[in-house]
């Protein structure tokens, strides 16, 4: 934890908040999502006590390591997913932004942990999916990816 002031969780989620660990502390949540042009977006983020944390809270326990925390969560959220984001010409039609970037580009972990993710999905699968089971399905996937930022 910083003792950098934080922002304000962008909430309520769409969903139900789920809990990143067991304990409770930290809640995973996402907007309403859109659709446009064949593309569904959300916003995700993961909040304690209703304000957004940092990526360098669940850094691994050895620091920080280099490059861009979205170089590990990207492919966290591919896999996933996998069979669900539809497949295009040997590419997963996924496309993921940090939702603010970081003051200091040197230091992309200390932005907040908030992201925009647009995905297209394989037609077959969500065709028997409801919206709400839909958005489940991405939430407990972007859970999962930002569990493995501390590996």
């Amino acid at each position: 934890m910083t003792d950098r002031p934080r922002l304000p969780s962008p909430g309520p989620s769409y969903i139900k908040e789920l809990p990143l660990q067991p304990d409770g502390g930290v809640l995973v949540g996402m907007s309403a999502p859109q659709k446009l042009e064949g593309w569904w977006l959300a916003m995700l983020w993961c909040e304690r006590d209703h304000s957004v944390i940092e990526f360098a809270d669940l850094a691994p326990a050895h620091g920080i390591p280099p490059g861009s925390p979205l170089m590990r969560l990207g492919p966290g959220i591919s896999g996933s997913l996998s069979g669900l984001i539809l497949e295009e010409d040997g590419r997963q039609q996924l496309r993921l932004r940090l939702g603010q970037p970081p003051a200091n580009p040197e230091a992309p972990w200390l932005a907040p942990l908030v992201v925009v993710l647009a995905l297209r999905f394989e037609p077959a699968r969500v065709l028997t999916m409801r919206d709400s089971e839909v958005a489940g399905t991405v939430l407990e996937g972007f859970r999962e990816a930002v569990r493995r930022l501390s590996f």
